[in-house]
């Protein structure tokens, strides 16, 4: 009874972000404040189904001592932030996340916590992303609202474009992962490959640069990690019937901007969910026919690399063949292309402005939320930013070295609980570990993590990856 309550209790908790992300992402106090309520009501009641003996090894201490000082740190610069209301916001955020960690070592333990995790989180992806692309392929039936700032843009529920990007390629990954997993059922893993598809398209449709970056290293880490030549051709599939209906999506101007009159829309839509039915099933053949009969030995670790390299190469060269993504030495604005190809952007004058903010106070930093304050003191170019859109540069300005020490504590702690359970049990580690990743680059490009609906994944696999290192540890110290 226990186990039921407690897995039910778990599958409750992965459904979060998904719940959140159709609340702008729970990027607004009141959904953020009933999520965190909500959080640690399942921390009290995972404490009461398992007794709260959850941690006993090192790397998972870490972990969590390294979230909980980010917390402490974030709380006490309270006293000296510039907007004090702001920073009492980030300390509401940190306390959710910290719950959902809590939780999500309590509740995700043992085999089932990360074969759990990978099928939930990437329906719930899946989800979202299909709610996204609705207004395009049924303008007439499923209406959203869509922001000047996106100018067309994939953006909703979340409303931001680039993280509705990453949590699309995310959800890419881990479906891409549970297809070639040949311990799955055989319908989920055709289910899986199928929503590669509209995952790619949601990828593609939000024109941003950093999801695709993201993409690309999870994409080669499944390769990696795994080594195995299913994972391999999967990954071929999945990519494979991701650029072919992406490519349809480009040929119609009215389904990529969202622009044009209701019955242009209309038409082309239809278009396009003609093309992704037809792709996903094309997709499904070539994974049962083709992906889920490879055989031979592992792949060795170079040729993993190489082979991973090689299976994502070809959305370099479509995007850097689309043409010149600059203008005026700005990325081109909005559904547009081009903009794929080009390294522009406002980030480098960001992070030059966090810079000097570490260097005038490396120790405590100027406080949680005291970026946007500076940035309006020091910028040289107009644009209304809030954040330094990097996670790791906007920690080590606001917060100083005792914020970058607590980040590396968590980040050191699960990194080396996630090399155990890889060294382990590779098949169940491979998905989790290359969507980590792909989310850990991406932070350092944008603000991420003042969006729920993304972070939460992040932290809901980092716990599951950890609850696995215990359960191991605790099997191999039985034995002996």
């Amino acid at each position: 009874m226990a186990a039921a309550l407690r897995l039910s209790a778990g599958a409750l908790l992965l459904a979060a972000p998904t719940a959140l992300a159709f609340f702008s992402g729970g990027y607004f106090a009141g959904p953020r404040l009933i999520a965190g309520a909500a959080i640690w009501l399942l921390v009290l009641a995972a404490a009461w189904l398992t007794g709260g003996r959850w941690l006993r090894q090192r790397p998972g201490q870490i972990a969590l001592l390294g979230l909980a000082l980010l917390t402490l740190i974030v709380g006490l610069s309270i006293l000296w932030a510039p907007l004090r209301s702001l920073a009492q916001s980030d300390l509401q955020r940190l306390l959710l996340y910290l719950g959902a960690f809590i939780a999500a070592l309590a509740l995700l333990r043992g085999r089932q916590g990360l074969r759990l995790a990978e099928p939930v989180l990437g329906a719930g992806a899946l989800l979202i992303t299909c709610y996204a692309l609705a207004a395009r392929v049924l303008p007439g039936l499923v209406d959203e609202a869509a922001s000047q700032s996106a100018a067309g843009r994939l953006e909703q529920p979340l409303t931001y474009w680039n993280a509705s990007g990453m949590l699309a390629a995310v959800g890419f990954i881990l479906a891409v992962r549970v297809a070639a997993d040949s311990s799955r059922a055989a319908w989920l893993r055709a289910a899986a490959i199928g929503s590669s598809v509209p995952l790619g398209v949601g990828v593609y449709l939000t024109f941003s640069r950093g999801a695709l970056l993201g993409l690309a290293v999870g994409a080669i880490l499944l390769i990696v990690f795994s080594r195995e030549r299913g994972q391999l051709r999967s990954l071929v599939v999945a990519i494979g019937g991701a650029v072919v209906a992406s490519v349809v999506a480009a040929l119609l101007p009215s389904v990529r901007t969202l622009q044009g009159s209701l019955g242009t829309r209309e038409a082309e839509g239809l278009i396009l969910l003609a093309a992704l039915v037809v792709v996903m099933l094309l997709t499904i053949v070539a994974g049962r026919l083709w992906a889920e009969r490879a055989g031979g030995v592992p792949l060795s670790a170079s040729r993993a690399l190489a082979a991973g390299l090689a299976a994502v190469v070809v959305v370099g060269f479509i995007a850097a063949a689309a043409g010149n993504g600059s203008s005026n030495g700005q990325p081109r604005f909005g559904a547009d292309t081009r903009r794929l190809a080009s390294f522009e952007s406002n980030r480098y004058s960001y992070w030059k402005v966090a810079g000097g903010m570490f260097r005038a106070d490396p120790l405590i930093g100027d406080g949680s939320s005291s970026f946007r304050v500076v940035w309006r003191r020091d910028r040289t170019l107009f644009d209304p930013a809030l954040d330094a859109h990097s996670f790791y540069i906007e920690t080590a300005a606001e917060l100083g070295l005792l914020g970058l020490i607590g980040l590396a504590l968590f980040i050191g702690g699960v990194a080396w609980a996630g090399r155990n359970v890889l060294l382990q049990r590779r098949t169940e580690a491979t998905g989790a570990l290359a969507a980590l990743a792909a989310l850990a680059v991406h932070a350092g490009l944008d603000w991420d993590w003042e969006m729920p609906a993304l972070a939460l994944i992040g932290l809901l696999l980092a716990g599951a990856v950890v609850a696995a290192n215990e359960e191991i540890a605790g099997s191999v110290s039985s034995e002996h």
